[in-house]
């Protein structure tokens, strides 16, 4: 198992200086993975923790104890009453897991998706006939975790998607890539 820890920065503009949320990954090591555990405490850059994004499958675990994770993947196409209607896309599930001792307000949580090697923007598909509502309404008590649904639009012809994920309003989004297929 690879874990590091990333310190995301120093917010606060009246001149005191209040530490930024910390990222803590947490990847499970295959056979072929001779990673060793890295701790690091500054901002996360391409050089310092490898290529600066972490795969699709990894889990992503905030200072607060807050876990990120995404999975469930599926391409399909939207219906005729969604938005944006009959459009290739991807729909996979972000999980939240509240291990820390506070109430987190996941209404704020935000998904951004790109695609391809430009990074062409992707639109968010909302399809109440295949679950895909938007973010929860709800807050997420200490202990309890909480699965959502997420479409973001992937052409047919695209594999490469990258997944911005922030789970409230006061943490760092955590950047996920990977190839569907």
């Amino acid at each position: 198992m690879v874990a590091a820890v990333i310190t995301a920065g120093v917010t606060g503009g009246d001149k005191t200086a209040e530490p930024a949320p910390t990222v803590t990954v947490t990847k499970t090591a295959g056979e072929d993975d001779t990673a060793a555990a890295a701790d690091e405490e500054t901002s996360p850059t391409p050089e310092e923790t490898g290529d600066g994004v972490y795969a699709l499958t990894d889990t992503v675990t905030y200072e607060s104890d807050i876990d990120v994770s995404l999975s469930g993947f599926r391409r399909t196409v939207s219906g005729a009453y969604a938005d944006p209607e009959n459009t290739s896309y991807v729909g996979f599930t972000v999980k939240i897991k509240n291990g820390g001792s506070k109430t987190l307000d996941v209404t704020m949580l935000t998904v951004n998706c790109s695609y391809g090697k430009d990074g062409h923007s992707s639109e968010e598909v909302y399809d109440s006939d295949a679950g895909l509502n938007g973010g929860p309404d709800t807050k997420l008590l200490a202990g309890r975790s909480i699965n959502v649904r997420w479409g973001c639009e992937l052409p047919k012809n695209e594999k490469l998607i990258q997944i911005e994920v922030a789970p409230d309003i006061d943490s760092e989004a955590s950047i996920f890539t990977g190839s569907v297929k």
